[in-house]
């Protein structure tokens, strides 16, 4: 296990500088097609030139290679002639990037000049709690909902999970958090608040509109079950058809066979083995989780990475992009070699050496 653990280790190295590559390119094409973003800053208003290349500088839009469309920013001429193993070409702005990154940790400043890392571990824990909501909403309802359905295939139960996990599945994100709020935010919301005998908690924190720094769990509940739902819906049904077909597994009937009670059969040899995939499903759902929060967080207005990413990809804030992509695509790898270790938990068989 310890050698499979760190050959995944090495192997982030590669995925990461490919994630930071293509986003370093694609944010350059955007100043290089655009123009320059730091005249955002100033409106209608015409800056000094004086004031308006300071502030280029500054902020790091200041390197030749911005101003040619298509170039990846990876090399640039020499100042002293040599250059590179005498190529006259030395790195460019996507080492410079590199080198900010893994020698100091630093991903540069947004064009109000606030450090990204800052940035980053300021909204970090509004994102951090929203996908906590939601992994538990779907990993425990969904699966209480398939195994339910799994056990009891042409019931009742399983014609409602079947009908309500289609349902949540085609309808979009972002139209089952605006209902959301709107319905269940405002409407129900005004009407809890409106009785004296409500608890505030539920009243202003779990059933409001948006986010209240007052209530910092509770508000943050329905975002979480909005960006959980879709996630739930495929849980449960995956969960129903892997539990169906476990149930007629050989080592199934074997057990059974043997005189097991049925409470033991079901959960641990049935559902044991059901879970692999399922587990599997979460894991690659933190990353969707995650990309999720953009449209959840801008709906309920939850100051968190989405909402940090959705305004820099607006304002054209290359540098905090980059940074919170990258860091997303670190928790996304992690999350996916720990689903890989939890396999040989789940099932003994599964050795990694």
């Amino acid at each position: 296990m310890g050698r499979y653990v760190i050959r995944r280790l090495l192997q982030f190295i590669p995925t990461v500088l490919g994630t930071m590559f293509l986003l370093h390119y694609l944010t350059s094409l955007a100043v290089q097609f655009s123009g320059n973003p730091v005249r955002a800053l100033f409106g209608d208003r015409t800056p000094p030139e004086s004031v308006l290349n300071a502030l280029t500088e500054r902020l790091g839009y200041d390197d030749p290679c911005l101003d040619r469309r298509g170039d990846p920013c990876l090399w640039r001429a020499a100042e002293n002639g040599s250059g590179w193993l005498g190529t006259g070409l030395e790195p460019g702005l996507f080492f410079d990037r590199l080198e900010g990154i893994f020698l100091h940790f630093d991903f540069g400043v947004n064009l109000r000049q606030y450090e990204v890392t800052d940035l980053v571990a300021d909204a970090m824990p509004f994102t951090v709690k929203i996908v906590v909501i939601a992994i538990l909403f779907e990993a425990v309802v969904g699966i209480v909902a398939g195994v339910l359905a799994g056990l009891r295939s042409g019931s009742f139960t399983d014609y409602l999970v079947k009908i309500s996990t289609v349902f949540m599945i085609s309808v979009p994100i972002f139209v089952l958090g605006v209902l959301i709020r709107e319905f269940i935010g405002v409407k129900f919301g005004n009407v809890l608040r409106d009785q004296a005998w409500v608890p505030d908690v539920l009243a202003n924190g779990v059933f409001s509109p948006g986010y209240k720094p007052d209530y910092p769990w509770a508000s943050l509940v329905i975002p979480g079950l909005v960006l959980g739902a879709t996630a739930l819906a495929t849980t449960a049904r995956l969960t129903r058809t892997s539990i169906m077909e476990n149930i007629r597994a050989d080592f199934v009937r074997t057990a059974k066979a043997k005189g097991l009670k049925n409470k033991r059969v079901i959960g641990v040899h049935t559902l044991r083995n059901s879970l692999i995939p399922v587990v599997t499903l979460i894991g690659v759902d933190i990353g969707g989780l995650l990309g999720g929060a953009v449209i959840t967080e801008t709906i309920f207005n939850v100051p968190g990475i989405g909402r940090l990413a959705a305004f820099a990809a607006r304002t054209g804030e290359s540098s905090v992009v980059v940074g919170v992509v990258t860091m997303l695509a670190l928790v996304f790898m992690i999350a996916n070699l720990l689903v890989d270790i939890l396999y040989a938990v789940l099932d003994p068989r599964i050795r990694y050496e």
